[in-house]
């Protein structure tokens, strides 16, 4: 199915939940709604869902207006951060709801085969009261999954899981979206999770759609500092800075050799990722000596605040590193990896990149 929103806003009395949008995800491919909690993603989907009409603005499926449908009368599978189940059913009993509804054939078979994917196989004989969070969580994503929907809405459906369980089951959401023909649509604040399940991405910040495109696109060329922003983790390092004359002097520190377009000559704001980051010097590296302010280590990766000329920044280093608080510690880079923002905070330079890595 082809889902599309048309200029959609929403309004609560006073307050504005949705700024004017328009947003038309394909099919065959997970789209994101990434953003920061009250960004507007759950309200962008109670209107793709039937559970909210817009103020102004039309919601179309398949070319249909079905603005003001209610959803009892769309195909739509949802899932929440707040898992519902259905008490007095047992798990089996729950995952086969949708199927039994449809009079569907093998429904044993085909709900083995999603408990045994969501890792909750030997608890098909018990009631959701007998799980902890995370496995009723699996039961209604399982629910869902099973009902095989034209579209399937999924609001940080894997918040509440352990992050060995959610990273496992996110490699298997993806293969099972890639397997499907559901119009996906999956809310999330992790700019990790929507690397990692690939497709497209919108970013919403504040009730307003901000960039939508391919993921990798929307990751390498963020249209303002607020994508950047939004879809950096940890956040982008933004240092201060003045273009002129293909060449632009960070306050306080080295001058780089950058091709701003002329029109973002002037007062700009350089973007530096923390992977960009590194201890070792490669060729032609800039050099911005410091002293380490903290050292987190997290999962495979380091992260070591350095307290610099230019400011403090923060570097992603891959394996576990020991720092001393306070020790001198220079951090290179190379120019080719930095972002440039105009004074409007729209991007004017991004690094080189392409498309389909």
């Amino acid at each position: 199915m082809q889902l599309t929103l048309e200029r959609v806003t929403k309004k609560v009395g006073a307050q504005t939940w949705l700024y004017e949008q328009s947003i038309a995800p394909r099919g065959g491919a997970v789209t994101v709604l990434l953003g920061a909690t009250q960004a507007g993603k759950t309200s962008l989907m109670r209107l793709m869902a039937g559970l909210d009409t817009p103020t102004t603005g039309k919601v179309l499926v398949d070319g249909q207006d079905v603005t003001g449908m209610p959803v009892r009368e769309r195909n739509v599978a949802m899932v929440y951060q707040q898992f519902i189940n259905y008490p007095s059913l047992k798990v089996a009993d729950n995952i086969a709801s949708p199927l039994k509804l449809r009079g569907e054939q093998n429904i044993e078979a085909r709900v083995k085969a999603l408990a045994d994917k969501l890792h909750i196989g030997m608890f098909l004989d018990r009631y959701p009261a007998e799980l902890s969070g995370g496995q009723q969580q699996r039961v209604a994503l399982a629910r869902a999954l099973a009902k095989n929907a034209p579209l399937m809405l999924l609001d940080e459906p894997l918040v509440n899981l352990d992050y060995k369980l959610r990273e496992g089951l996110r490699e298997e959401l993806t293969q099972l979206f890639a397997s499907g023909d559901s119009t996906v649509i999956y809310a999330t604040t992790e700019p990790g999770e929507a690397l990692l399940l690939g497709g497209y991405t919108a970013v919403m910040d504040a009730g307003e759609l901000l960039q939508y495109g391919p993921t990798a696109e929307v990751f390498h060329a963020p249209q303002s500092l607020r994508v950047a922003r939004a879809f950096s983790d940890p956040p982008m390092n933004l240092l201060a800075a003045t273009a002129a004359a293909g060449k632009v002097q960070l306050a306080g520190g080295p001058v780089l050799a950058l091709a701003v377009p002329e029109g973002a000559a002037g007062a700009v704001t350089i973007g530096l990722r923390a992977s960009a980051l590194n201890v070792n010097a490669g060729e032609g590296d800039i050099a911005l000596p410091g002293k380490v302010e903290l050292a987190e280590i997290s999962g495979s990766d380091t992260f070591v605040h350095v307290e610099t000329a230019v400011g403090e920044l923060v570097a992603q280093l891959t394996g576990v590193h020991r720092f001393e608080l306070g020790a001198s510690i220079t951090l290179y880079f190379s120019a080719a990896q930095a972002y440039v923002f105009d004074a409007g905070e729209k991007l004017a330079l991004a690094p080189a990149w392409r498309k389909g890595n």
